[in-house]
C-alpha cells in the first residue's frame, strides 16, 4: 500500500516544525464522504482516519490493532482501494469517498465468512471483509493466488487463513 502525502506536508515533517504543522492543520478544511454521507470533520486534517472514524463518527467496526499498518484490522476503502486507516491522514481524504465495514453491502460475503467458519474472535474480520470486498469489486473471479495476495495485508491470530480464503472463494463460485 502506498501513502500519498502532500509535498508541503512532507517538507514540514522533515523540518520538524511543529508550529507550521499545527497551523497547517488548523487552517485546512477537509470535506469527504463516509459510507455515502457528506462530512466536514471537526477533527484536524493531521488526525488519523482511524481515529476520526472511531472517535467522531463512532464507526467502531474499523479496529485498531498494531497502529503501524501491519495487521489490517483498520482496513477501509478510500475511493474503492483498501488502505490501512491507521496510516492514512484525514487530510488525505479531502474530496474522496471512504467506505468502512459498516458501509459495505455484501451479504453473500458476510454469509460466506459465517458458513465457512472464517470468523473466530471477530476482531480481524472487518479488515478481511473490506480487503476481500475491494478485490471482488475489481475482479469478481480471482484465483486462489489473487485472493491470498489481496488478503496478505491482514493478520489473524485465531484461525488459519484457509477458511478465510475459502469464504472468498465461495463468493466467487469457485469454492
Amino acid at each position: 500500500m502506498s501513502i500519498i502525502l502532500s509535498t508541503e506536508f512532507i517538507k514540514l515533517l522533515m523540518t520538524d516544525n511543529k508550529n507550521k504543522i499545527k497551523n497547517l492543520s488548523v487552517s485546512s478544511e477537509v470535506s469527504l464522504s463516509v459510507n455515502g454521507m457528506s462530512r466536514t470533520p471537526k477533527a484536524s486534517p493531521s488526525t488519523r482516519l482511524l481515529d476520526y472514524l472511531r472517535d467522531e463518527l463512532k464507526l467502531t467496526g474499523t479496529k485498531e490493532g498494531c497502529g503501524e499498518g501491519e495487521c489490517g484490522a483498520c482496513m477501509v476503502l478510500v475511493d474503492g482501494k483498501a488502505v490501512n486507516s491507521c496510516l492514512f491522514l484525514l487530510g488525505q481524504c479531502n474530496g474522496r469517498e471512504v467506505t468502512t465495514i459498516e458501509g459495505i453491502d455484501a451479504p453473500k460475503l458476510f454469509k460466506a465468512f459465517e458458513e465457512t467458519g472464517a470468523v473466530q474472535c471477530g476482531f480481524c474480520t472487518p479488515g478481511f471483509i473490506v480487503s476481500a470486498y475491494a478485490l471482488l469489486q475489481q475482479n469478481p473471479h480471482p484465483t486462489v493466488a489473487e485472493i491470498k495476495e489481496a488478503l496478505s495485508g491482514n493478520l489473524c491470530r485465531c484461525t488459519g487463513y484457509k477458511k478465510i480464503v475459502e469464504a472468498v472463494e465461495k463468493v466467487t463460485g469457485n469454492g
